[in-house]
């Protein structure tokens, strides 16, 4: 079995706080929390969105 390094991440809406994408990311490369701006259906606009646990 290959050893796997991507994992799934969800990202959450910093407005509304709801869970609306989920992405993978590498953890050895990247150390720091991913933050993208996405589209959010619930607020209807452009926010930032984190990575939660």
């Amino acid at each position: 079995m290959a050893n796997n390094k991507n994992n799934k991440v969800i990202l959450t809406c910093t407005e509304c706080l709801s869970r609306n994408y989920t992405t993978t990311r590498n953890k050895v490369n990247q150390n720091e929390r991913l933050e993208l701006m996405k589209f959010c259906r619930k607020c209807n606009k452009h926010t930032l969105h984190r990575e939660t646990k």
